[in-house]
């Protein structure tokens, strides 16, 4: 009868966690997805598998990283699992994002969306390995350290990419004219 109770409560306590796993990094986990996928049905999809598996493998979480890193590894993990399973290489262009500064003139307002969508763009035409460290460090601010355990490389070569990447998309926006 106690170990009844003991399971229950237990398992209570892993869907509050769960809960509030969800709650608090799960719009990280979905916004990673969707820029390793280009696809937001995919990062839906793949958000709902990353929780299901941090939640059935939570024992294994080792404490040797943050749990933001640990979820991201394991949105990296099945993105790429979805990618070699499968033929979508197409790109689907960033939608609006909701501006949250103060109200702006119609015209700056669009302006300013068009210049936000085009180096959106130019990020995301990067090569997967330059696009993934912009992505970690501008959406995620994850620092260098968390990057490279995330990505399984060297801290160097993480900085080093941030220095290619940043290049490149200085390089594609001085050649567009923004």
């Amino acid at each position: 009868m106690q170990s009844k109770e003991l399971t229950y409560s237990m398992t209570c306590a892993a869907s509050v966690s769960l809960r509030e796993m969800m709650e608090t990094y799960g719009q990280d986990v979905w916004n990673y997805a969707f820029f390793l996928t280009r696809s937001r049905e995919q990062a839906s999809d793949i958000s709902q598998e990353v929780f299901l598996k941090a939640y059935k493998s939570i024992g294994k979480y080792r404490g040797e990283s943050t749990l933001k890193t640990w979820l991201l590894t394991i949105t990296r993990n099945t993105a790429f699992s979805l990618r070699q399973r499968s033929f979508w290489r197409r790109f689907v262009p960033l939608g609006k994002h909701e501006d949250t500064r103060a109200a702006l003139s119609a015209e700056k307002e669009a302006i300013g969306n068009q210049y936000a969508n085009r180096i959106w763009e130019i990020i995301m035409e990067l090569p997967d390995k330059y696009r993934e460290v912009l992505v970690l460090d501008i959406q995620q601010d994850l620092p260098v350290a968390e990057m490279s355990v995330l990505l399984g490389i060297a801290q160097g070569t993480v900085k080093s990419r941030l220095g290619r990447a940043r290049l490149k998309v200085r390089a594609a926006m001085k050649e567009g004219d923004l």
